[in-house]
């Protein structure tokens, strides 16, 4: 099976991965596309739940809460940090278009220990990480120190001609401090959109090695490996990675072949 799940051209669901697709346990993924008034409906029974605003505005409601005209910014690629929303597992909740828009909806098992609550843009940590063609721009969406059972959600923007994920990383296997096991997902997008970017997920032993063309709204599955990001000169990257696994803690370890850049 390929890690590349490729998006659809048309219709509300732009690309969906679950755990039943991916062939894991944790991570659940789907972004969507909403014309102004367009409804999207979003049901866990036993997954919480992190809506993501990447663009336009939206109203988004449950039995007991609403929230009105959510939304930031008109592009992910601008400077900006979006609109969240959190929920936890059972929560019938309904996604309403102001005006055309762009939700992804991350999902991962729990047990309905911690209330809905809006995550406002104003909260999230922004970094710049890396230096020269290794520069990118990271937006912290619901990391590890804040509330939740098992997600975490972040962005980054890599400018053309970079690289990103890199040197290449991976966190797969469950020996905290030095590492934690947790799957992602990488949801691209590239600007201007005709573009492409470059994506390699592999292990050590090169049970897995797949090199894929990801184009906009395409996502990439990462069940375990490293998985750098390059990015041609001339586009621009985004991507919304969701991980999960046994423990929400995010210890990575850089691929030893390619640590000696840091040095």
């Amino acid at each position: 099976m390929s890690l590349l799940v490729k998006a659809q051209r048309e219709g509300q669901t732009i690309a969906r991965v679950t755990p039943a697709s991916a062939g894991w346990r944790y991570v659940g993924f789907a972004a969507y596309r909403l014309a102004t008034n367009e409804v999207a409906h979003v049901f866990e029974p036993s997954r919480e739940v992190c809506i993501v605003v990447l663009s336009g505005a939206v109203d988004i409601e449950s039995d007991d809460q609403t929230w009105h005209a959510l939304g930031s910014r008109d592009s992910v690629f601008e400077d900006a940090s979006p609109y969240a929303v959190y929920f936890p597992p059972g929560v019938r909740v309904t996604v309403r278009a102001n005006r055309d828009a762009e939700v992804g909806v991350a999902s991962a098992p729990a047990t309905g220990t911690h209330p809905a609550r809006l995550i406002d843009p104003s909260t999230m940590k922004r970094s710049t990480r890396g230096t020269g063609l290794n520069t990118r721009y990271v937006c912290d969406i619901l990391p590890e120190t804040a509330v939740a059972e098992s997600l975490l959600v972040v962005e980054v923007r890599t400018p053309g001609g970079h690289a990103s994920s890199y040197p290449p990383h991976k966190h797969d296997t469950d020996n905290i401090p030095v590492e934690s096991s947790l799957e992602e997902t990488y949801y691209h997008r590239l600007n201007p959109p005709q573009g492409f970017a470059f994506q390699r997920v592999y292990t050590d032993s090169r049970d897995i090695d797949e090199s894929m063309a990801v184009e906009n709204h395409d996502v990439v599955m990462v069940p375990k490996g490293y998985h750098p990001v390059v990015v041609p000169v001339g586009y621009d990257s985004y991507y919304l990675n969701v991980m999960a696994g046994g423990k929400r803690v995010w210890h990575f370890k850089n691929d030893p072949a390619h640590e000696w850049m840091l040095k």
